[in-house]
């Protein structure tokens, strides 16, 4: 009897949705965005959560965030809403989650690491180098063998180009992980890497050091051949009458380098000295009476005696 009497309570219950449309139902046009308000179902989080409109996720918030709960309780949550930005994408808001985590300063040493190796990988994909190897670092401090912290130190030490210390950190985690089969390819890149920036370096040391000894010889070759540099020095004094102030502003005898012998701002043409030690120079002519000009960027000093004529004094302005 009492199991009739339930059953017409639940049919008296069903019969109204017949008469009556329940007031909070999905429709076929809006069943799409109501659930993606609900938490279980949501493809991504919202930037920022109003309790009205998301009043579950909001609930969810205040419990991850109750500050009541233990310091390990509440690192281990931000660290959980850390990946989940960590798997959209939200790098940013990750490093801010992982950020609030390790500000709770548990006694959990291991969570502690997880959260700086984790915040290293979101720095990582955000292009902050530096603050991803100090990370990872930090994590290497905690845990000497963090293969994941061994690891993006190692990457990090790459794209800063610092290959030595790359090979270094690689050594580190193969002592503990010496079958580790990414760390070895990592190894092996960077010291290829080291090897070729070390070569680099020698052949532009060796590159340095020909152009300077080069230089040296094309300066003592301009000085036997008693060519004096001319400089315009201006006056920085305005308010003197005195001639001697005003003659400063004539050509005075500079000191003889190379740069002086260059038209780099124009052409890039400089003197230079060819195989049979003869000199070469950028010449510019002025022709005052037809208002024209005409420039020569390698005028060789044999041709200046060729034509009886002389070789003008340089001025720099």
């Amino acid at each position: 009897m009492a199991s009739s009497d339930s059953d017409d309570g639940m049919d008296a219950f069903m019969g109204k949705f017949k008469t009556q449309r329940y007031k909070n139902a999905f429709t076929e046009k809006n069943w799409e965005k109501e659930f993606d308000k609900i938490p279980m179902f949501m493809k991504s989080a919202p930037a920022e959560i109003d309790p009205q409109e998301y009043p579950e996720l909001s609930c969810i918030q205040s419990i991850i965030h109750d500050e009541d709960r233990p310091p390990e309780e509440q690192a281990k949550s931000l660290k959980d809403e850390g990946n989940a930005y960590f798997k959209e994408k939200n790098y940013q808001k990750a490093v801010v989650s992982y950020t609030a985590g390790l500000k709770k300063k548990c006694g959990d040493q291991d969570l502690n690491a997880v959260l700086l190796t984790n915040r290293a990988a979101a720095h990582f994909h955000l292009g902050n180098m530096r603050s991803s190897l100090n990370d990872a670092a930090a994590a290497k401090k905690i845990k000497p063998d963090h293969l994941k912290a061994l690891f993006r130190g190692a990457q990090c030490c790459i794209e800063l180009q610092n290959f030595s210390e790359a090979v270094q950190w690689c050594d580190e985690g193969l002592k503990f992980h010496p079958t580790e089969k990414k760390l070895n390819e990592l190894r092996a890149a960077a010291d290829k890497h080291k090897r070729a920036a070390d070569r680099d370096a020698r052949k532009a040391k060796a590159r340095e050091k020909k152009q300077h000894g080069d230089k040296q010889a094309l300066l003592g070759l301009i000085k036997d051949r008693g060519i004096k540099l001319l400089q315009s020095v201006k006056s920085h004094r305005h308010d003197s009458d005195s001639d001697e102030e005003t003659e400063s502003s004539s050509a005075t005898i500079a000191e003889l380098s190379l740069d002086g012998f260059s038209s780099q701002e124009v052409t890039g043409a400089q003197v230079f000295m060819d195989e049979q030690g003869s000199l070469h120079w950028p010449v510019l002519f002025f022709y005052p009476e037809h208002q024209q000009s005409d420039f020569i960027s390698a005028f060789c000093e044999n041709n200046w005696q060729d034509e009886n004529r002389q070789l003008p004094s340089l001025t720099l302005h």
